[in-house]
């Protein structure tokens, strides 16, 4: 088939590189570089960089809503438009303009959270599974009829880097499946139940300070969804430490806030229910470090510098 693929990110280069293997990919859609790193040097999304590595025409506009940029989708004559994680909103005349519209690769289980932030979103409520769903685009947010679902299970040790990544392939194998029944004229749309739909609202940093008073089991929960963006965080001593990976006490008890313990293993502090043992942490302008690497790291004996956290 001959396809346009619209995407920018380490998710949509996976499903980018699946189909080039099996389809004719006429030109690919991709955001516009962007600075990035500390030396914020503008950098080409690893979408771009794929599709440069094999020839592939390029296209990057601000917006699909111009006259220009229909124009110069309508000339590739594709039987199908491939989106995932674009980041632009196409608009009624674009969906239209291929022969099969435009296939959308979303990671959950639609109508489970639709927008922005899928995975993060489904690890922060405690899902069991997510998964990919294949659906054909409409003028709505996550809207548009479902194709295909594949389910993915949410292991208790997943954060939001290894599930994207389980995701990723799980997407990639999943656009195959759906365009190889698209041509055998096998897919059926199943509309989607709004009732059941939920929003992933896109990530902020300051959300992933830590609120003590929560459970144990709930901060855990985030400190993997927010692995590793925008990452958890609390204050010690005024002294902001990033969290990067916890472990639940539920045996273990005291005020929120309090550290409980401090050993070579973690730093256990109290939480609303329970507490929460940080195992891997980070100071500003340092590395993540596993607990015993970072109290070593201390300028003073670990049990007097560990208060209270802010709760």
């Amino acid at each position: 088939m001959k396809i346009i693929f619209a995407g920018t990110p380490h998710f949509a280069a996976s499903a980018l590189a699946a189909l080039l293997k099996e389809h004719q990919i006429v030109a690919v859609l991709t955001q516009p570089d962007r600075p990035s790193g500390r030396g914020m040097q503008m950098t080409a999304s690893p979408v771009k960089q794929l599709a440069l590595q094999h020839g592939l025409t390029v296209l990057q506009p601000e917006s699909l809503k111009t006259e220009q940029a229909g124009k110069a989708i309508a000339e590739l004559g594709a039987d199908v438009m491939v989106v995932a994680a674009y980041g632009l909103i196409l608009p009624v005349a674009v969906l239209e303009l291929p022969r099969y519209g435009c296939l959308n690769i979303h990671a959950s289980l639609l109508p489970r959270w639709r927008g922005a932030a899928p995975i993060q979103r489904a690890i922060l409520a405690g899902d069991k599974e997510t998964g990919i769903t294949i659906m054909q685009m409409d003028v709505g947010l996550d809207t548009g009829d479902m194709l295909l679902r594949q389910a993915c299970p949410i292991e208790a040790v997943d954060n939001a880097q290894t599930l994207h990544d389980k995701l990723a392939l799980l997407g990639a194998a999943s656009i195959l499946e759906a365009l190889r029944l698209l041509q055998e004229n096998r897919l059926t749309p199943v509309v989607q139940d709004n009732n059941a739909a939920c929003y992933a609202s896109k990530l902020l940093k300051n959300e992933a300070m830590i609120d003590w008073r929560q459970d144990a089991e709930q901060i855990a929960r985030a400190v993997r969804a927010y692995n590793p963006f925008p990452v958890c965080q609390s204050k010690l001593n005024d002294v902001v430490l990033k969290v990067w990976q916890a472990e639940v006490c539920p045996d273990q008890h005291g005020k929120p806030g309090e550290v409980l313990s401090v050993d070579r293993r973690g730093i256990t502090v109290a939480c609303g229910k329970g507490a929460l043992q940080l195992l891997v942490l980070q100071r500003p302008g340092g590395k993540a470090q596993p607990a015993a690497q970072f109290m070593q790291a201390m300028p003073v004996n670990a049990g007097e510098f560990f208060g209270n956290l802010n709760a």
